[in-house]
C-alpha cells in the first residue's frame, strides 16, 4: 500500500499528487480526508478537489472515499487515551470541554450532518471516559461573519464557565486531526485568556491526536 499526503490548500496539492501516483502505477485510490466529522465545508471540499482532479485525467484510477469516521471505535479510543494521558500527567480538571470547529447553522438546516456527528463523537467519548453528560460538554469555535453559527460558541462558553466558578478547565478539539492555529492559538492562548478574565484559573489544552501511535493505528484500521 502506497501512502501519500496531499493538502487541500497548499503543497503538495491534490492534482499533482494524483498525477504522480498514477505515473508510479497506482490504479486503485482510496481517499481519506482527515476530518473525522463530515461537512460540505471540509470533507466535501476535498471530494470536490478529487473530482476536479480525476476528470482531467485521460485514464483515472478506480476511486473510493471515506466520508467520515466520527464514531469509529479506534478514533474514539484514541481520543479517550489522549484525555487519560493528559489527566495522568496534569490531573483532572473540573470539566472537559469538547470544542469543534463551527459552521453556519443554515448549512445544517440544508442537510449537512456535521452537527449530529459532533454530538455523536461527544456522546461516545463521554461513554468511553465514564463521564456524565454535564462533565463533558460540546461547543463550537472559529465563527466568522454576522450570521448565526452552531451554538454554543466556545468563547462564550469558557467565559460563562469562568463566571460560574469553574477553576480548572480541560479542552480538547476532536474535530481536528492535527494541531494548528485554530487549536494552539485560538484555544490554548485566546480562549485561555477569556477563561481567566472571567474568573477561571487554568485552561489546559489537550493536544490533538497528531502523529501518536494510537492515531496512526486508528487510521490504519479505518483504511484496512
Amino acid at each position: 500500500i502506497q501512502v501519500e499526503l496531499a493538502m487541500r490548500y497548499g503543497a503538495p496539492d491534490v492534482f499533482q499528487t494524483i498525477v504522480r501516483m498514477q505515473r508510479e502505477g497506482v490504479r486503485r485510490l482510496l481517499v481519506l480526508p482527515l476530518y473525522p466529522q463530515y461537512s460540505a465545508t471540509s470533507t466535501g471540499s476535498v471530494l470536490d478537489a478529487i473530482a476536479d482532479s480525476v476528470k482531467r485525467l485521460r485514464w483515472p484510477p478506480e476511486l473510493r472515499t471515506i466520508n467520515d469516521y466520527h464514531d469509529r471505535p479506534g478514533y474514539i479510543a484514541a481520543l479517550a487515551q489522549s484525555v487519560r494521558t493528559h489527566w495522568a500527567q496534569h490531573g483532572r480538571g473540573d470539566l472537559l470541554l469538547l470544542s469543534f470547529h463551527g459552521i453556519p447553522e443554515r448549512y445544517v438546516n440544508a442537510g449537512d450532518p456535521y452537527y449530529d456527528q459532533c454530538l455523536a463523537t461527544g456522546r461516545l467519548l463521554r461513554q468511553a471516559l465514564g463521564l456524565a453528560d454535564d462533565e463533558a460538554i460540546v461547543s463550537f469555535q472559529s465563527r466568522v461573519g454576522r450570521e448565526r453559527w452552531l451554538h454554543p460558541y466556545t468563547d462564550e462558553t469558557v467565559r460563562e464557565l469562568g463566571r460560574r466558578g469553574v477553576k480548572r478547565l480541560d479542552v480538547i478539539s476532536p474535530g481536528f486531526a492535527v494541531d494548528c492555529l485554530e487549536t494552539l492559538e485560538e484555544i490554548a492562548m485566546q480562549n485561555a485568556e477569556f477563561f481567566r478574565e472571567a474568573g477561571g484559573e487554568t485552561l489546559r489544552y489537550i493536544p490533538c491526536l497528531n502523529a501518536t501511535a494510537a492515531h496512526v493505528d486508528a487510521l490504519t484500521s479505518l483504511v484496512q
